[in-house]
């Protein structure tokens, strides 16, 4: 086995619910690999970073890794839109004379939309695994199309708890979104959908490159 490790930037705290997707797909992809993951958490940082060059930046240096996995969500702009600021702040990496070993994490809309894709998972992280009122998900080649993914998901979570009342308003909606990511096992519905099919081959793509390559 090798030691395989991961950092994510992404665009807020809750997208760390992305983190347990990455590790499996690298699972799935390179199942010799032991992985080990980290968020990249800025916040505690007495000048936080504010442009993504200089949140790649740092993240290389306060968290050390074979990838970095760099997260924007398209939300109303073309997908292609955010790929290319990425780009573009790699290339002023560059030009600075530093290399990072990146790979693009730009879900359609927001990452929520990937989550929508198990009703099985949505139901156990609801904690009634055994719930058979209808959560009217979307089929998977559609998921893109949601407007608004995150009210989606909130919206099945609650019909798939069954809890009414002050039930119903306790529950912990974000904590359960992670939750979703982490009790996902099958990835083939995710693979009917363009953005995490453009995310299996970039990682693809960098793993078949020589160790060497990665790394400079």
């Amino acid at each position: 086995m090798s030691d395989f490790r991961f950092t994510l930037i992404s665009d807020g705290s809750s997208d760390r619910a992305l983190m347990p997707l990455l590790t499996r797909l690298l699972e799935e992809i390179r199942p010799n690999f032991t992985i080990q993951s980290e968020w990249a958490e800025f916040r505690n940082l007495v000048r936080p970073p504010a442009k993504l060059a200089d949140r790649i930046k740092t993240a290389v240096e306060l968290f050390p890794c074979d990838l970095l996995f760099v997260h924007r969500d398209a939300e109303r702009d073309p997908r292609e839109a955010r790929r290319a600021e990425i780009d573009a702040a790699l290339k002023e990496l560059l030009r600075e004379g530093v290399r990072v070993p990146v790979v693009r994490v730009v879900p359609v809309r927001m990452q929520e939309a990937w989550l929508l894709v198990d009703e099985s998972a949505i139901r156990k992280a609801a904690g009634n695994p055994a719930g058979r009122i209808d959560l009217a998900l979307p089929p998977a080649h559609r998921i893109e199309e949601i407007p608004d993914p995150k009210e989606r998901l909130f919206q099945a979570l609650r019909t798939a708890s069954g809890q009414q009342g002050r039930k119903l308003k306790k529950l912990r909606l974000p904590v359960l979104r992670r939750r979703v990511a982490e009790l996902i096992e099958d990835l083939t519905p995710l693979r009917s959908i363009p953005a995490f099919i453009a995310l299996e081959d970039e990682i693809e793509q960098f793993l078949d490159q020589p160790m060497n390559e990665q790394r400079n």
